[in-house]
């Protein structure tokens, strides 16, 4: 299977982005692929909580959605939508969404990001995803042709535990959509990956946000391919609209065969006395 990921500079319109997004899309297809991701906040990245929720409706409302779902269809590609900003069915807030869309067009998989980030940074920005997102609460894998693939967007990419489980349910790749800061993107991106990579024997697909936003932010880009074994297979440079890798399984296979982790987990004792599941 040959894998891409789409790099983009997502402003605040759903209208100026659809046709950048269709544009890379095709392209990435035109290049071979039959797997193609795109980033984190692909559609659209309002600037401030009030302008987003303006912006805010259900997945089933979404035009923005069902022109991708026509779009993987006319292509016959699976499409992944790194994630969409939409109303939560269950609360006020909104979802930060990852969907699978099938070579048919059908929505195979949601995943709603679990981990918020919060933070201030030195600079003085800000972010405060707890205030906006109602948090996921639940792993997912799902049918990919005939690979598997585990969900999970950006700030996930911190903590290890979800992605040794997503390989321990079968992903032989882990998608990664983000929209990392600069800062945290200069000193962790890479290595990260490459880490997760590493720990899981799986592929890691991790379409990225890049450059200077409509919105105000300032995103890292390097769109990354990592193998198995943790070598990079494909990286975007600055000017890059997408990258394409391929993909074997049988890398994986071999990766986990000769280093069998994933099987190795044991129950520890923990300093407060509890107890937990490596």
């Amino acid at each position: 299977m040959k894998l891409a990921c789409v790099q983009m500079t997502t402003g605040c319109d759903p209208a100026d982005n659809l046709p950048i997004m269709e544009a890379r899309i095709r392209a990435a297809h035109a290049a071979g692929a039959q797997f193609i991701a795109l980033p984190e906040t692909c559609h659209f990245m309002e600037a401030g909580r009030k302008a987003m929720r303006a912006r805010l409706v259900g997945e089933a409302e979404s035009a923005a959605l069902q022109h991708m779902q026509k779009l993987a269809a006319e292509l016959a590609v699976h499409l992944l939508l790194g994630s969409m900003v939409l109303a939560d069915e269950a609360s006020d807030k909104a979802v930060n969404r990852s969907l699978l869309l099938t070579s048919q067009g059908v929505v195979a998989a949601r995943y709603d990001k679990i981990h918020m980030f919060d933070v201030t940074l030195a600079d003085g920005e800000t972010h405060a995803e707890s205030a906006s997102y109602q948090a996921g609460d639940k792993a997912v894998v799902v049918p990919l042709g005939d690979v598997t693939l585990g969900m999970s967007i950006c700030y996930d990419l911190r903590f290890p535990q979800l992605y040794r489980r997503l390989a321990q349910a079968g992903a032989d790749i882990i998608s990664v959509p983000s929209a990392f800061t600069v800062p945290t993107g200069r000193a962790h991106w890479h290595v990260l990956l490459r880490a997760r990579a590493i720990e899981t024997g799986a592929y890691i697909v991790a379409p990225a946000q890049i450059g200077a936003h409509e919105n105000g932010r300032k995103t890292y880009g390097h769109s990354l391919i990592v193998d198995p074994w943790g070598q990079v297979i494909a990286e975007a440079a600055e000017d890059d609209e997408f990258i394409v890798a391929d993909m074997d399984k049988a890398l994986v296979r071999e990766a986990r065969a000769q280093i069998p982790a994933l099987a190795h987990g044991r129950r520890f004792t923990l300093p407060d006395g509890g107890h937990a599941d490596d």
